[in-house]
């Protein structure tokens, strides 16, 4: 069984004390092997270049960056402070399956809250966003999530 694996990795860094509104939604990108520039190419293994993107990793991607974005709509509107948020995303395509697609994604977010905030509700805002995901509804592919929380005491 041949399996070909995707690694892309998200992050942001801000508040969403200020409420829906104001928070920033711009974050950062990158795949493994990184890459400077938006120059797209097949995936090595169908012989394309192993330093272009390729659609499989932005696929990950996609469904990372959704899930943040979700993830941040859902705090701000239930006032919770998020501080910051990584995602060491995979997926997988196995060339043994019929048809051949990327046919899991593992989302691992590691989100980072203001003291006080209960990881249970952090992980359960998770979901909610999962399920508000518009790049999650699209997919027939599985997708996993695998949360992390940590608190930031008050300097």
């Amino acid at each position: 069984m041949l399996t070909h694996t995707y690694e892309t990795r998200i992050a942001w860094v801000g508040s969403t004390a200020g409420g829906y509104r104001v928070y920033s939604r711009a974050h950062n990108g990158v795949t493994f092997p990184a890459t400077q520039e938006l120059a797209l190419s097949a995936d090595p293994a169908f012989r394309g270049s192993h330093e272009l993107l390729n659609p499989e990793q932005l696929l990950v991607m996609a469904a990372s960056s959704c899930q943040l974005l979700s993830f941040l709509a859902v705090a701000a509107r239930q006032e919770v402070t998020v501080l910051g948020y990584t995602d060491d995303a995979h997926g997988w395509m196995d060339v043994a399956d019929t048809p051949i697609r990327v046919g899991r994604i593992r989302l691992s977010p590691v989100i980072e809250v203001e003291a006080g905030v209960d990881p249970a509700e952090v992980v359960r805002m998770s979901e909610q966003a999962h399920e508000e995901c518009f790049i999650a509804n699209s997919l027939s592919t599985t997708i996993e999530l695998d949360v992390t929380v940590v608190t930031r005491q008050p300097a």
